[in-house]
């Protein structure tokens, strides 16, 4: 039910200055990018299978996020990224009970495998692959209020993004997601017009899209994006029941983002951004909004400038 339930899918739209593992811009050899990212989620109604409503047991669903967030340049060409996130979930109405706790950790490199050059601009090509964990023993099966899914992800990711010398740039980043099974906390359970007599439940891998337009010059980058995420697999939501954990969660998103070095303060960075789910299955119509700090440490005095094409 919630667009954010995964770190890979956390990681996506927030590309800011650190870098991320889906945008074309690399961390220099010995940079250290690290910092908070804080997101507040909402949504009011939710497409149960493709039939959007609300639902007064639920009211007003809020996820709240605060993730720490890591990059390294192991190389000019080769990034390392880890994040942390601790997760608070709550409905405005009903009798459910939020939940809170750390999410997933997640570790991820990023290699910038070809680089062209052309007159008034540069040309990259990306390759990443992810892994991630759960990093406490949160409840899978209490979905929409769950942290997350419980399993151990594995991803595969190319990126393209063409940069243009007046600071303009255009980047494509798609990716495939293995995920384990997850357990229950229940001997059976019915999904899909099946009853299961086990606590074990198969996960559908999933896919995605991201593209992105902006601006980086200067310290400054404004950025728009597209989200799209399709589950590989998995049930609808059943009329008036709760969804399952191994749903089929589809959606698209439109964003917007800004981040700026602030003057005077070298390496430190301010971001922000807004996210809005346009459409959807078993998940929530949500907006987000996102805010963090970031610094960037220069480990070595001939460290380049983060951003560098």
């Amino acid at each position: 039910m919630k667009t954010i339930f995964t770190i890979f899918t956390l990681l996506l739209p927030t590309a800011a200055l650190s870098q991320t593992i889906s945008d074309g811009i690399m961390m220099p050899k010995n940079d250290f990018c690290t910092g908070f990212m804080y997101t507040h989620e909402q949504w009011s109604s939710y497409w149960e299978g493709e039939l959007k409503r609300d639902n007064e047991n639920i009211g007003r669903l809020t996820t709240r996020n605060l993730m720490w967030i890591g990059n390294y340049g192991l190389h000019d060409r080769v990034n390392v990224i880890a994040a942390v996130p601790y997760v608070w979930t709550r409905a405005s109405q009903g009798t459910l009970h939020g939940m809170e706790g750390l999410q997933d950790f997640s570790l991820a490199v990023k290699g910038n495998f070809f680089k062209q050059q052309f007159e008034g601009g540069w040309f990259n090509a990306f390759a990443g692959a992810a892994f991630s964990m759960p990093m406490s023993d949160y409840a899978p099966d209490f979905y929409p209020l769950s942290l997350g899914t419980s399993t151990y992800n594995l991803s595969g990711r190319l990126t393209a993004s063409l940069r243009l010398a007046q600071g303009w740039y255009l980047t494509g980043s798609g990716a495939y997601t293995w995920r384990s099974n997850t357990s229950l906390d229940r001997a059976a359970y019915y999904t899909d017009g099946q009853l299961f007599l086990t606590d074990d439940v198969q996960m559908p891998d999933m896919v995605d899209f991201v593209a992105s337009v902006g601006y980086l010059q200067n310290g400054l980058q404004v950025e728009l994006h597209y989200l799209r995420q399709n589950t590989l697999g998995g049930g609808d939501i059943r009329r008036q029941d709760m969804p399952f954990v191994s749903n089929r969660m589809n959606f698209s998103k439109v964003g917007a983002m800004i981040s700026y070095f602030l003057p005077g303060l070298s390496g430190l960075a301010l971001r922000g951004g807004a996210d809005l789910t346009v459409s959807g299955r078993n998940v929530g119509a949500s907006t987000a909004l996102t805010a963090g700090l970031l610094y960037t440490f220069h480990l070595s005095s001939n460290a380049g400038n983060p951003g560098s094409p």
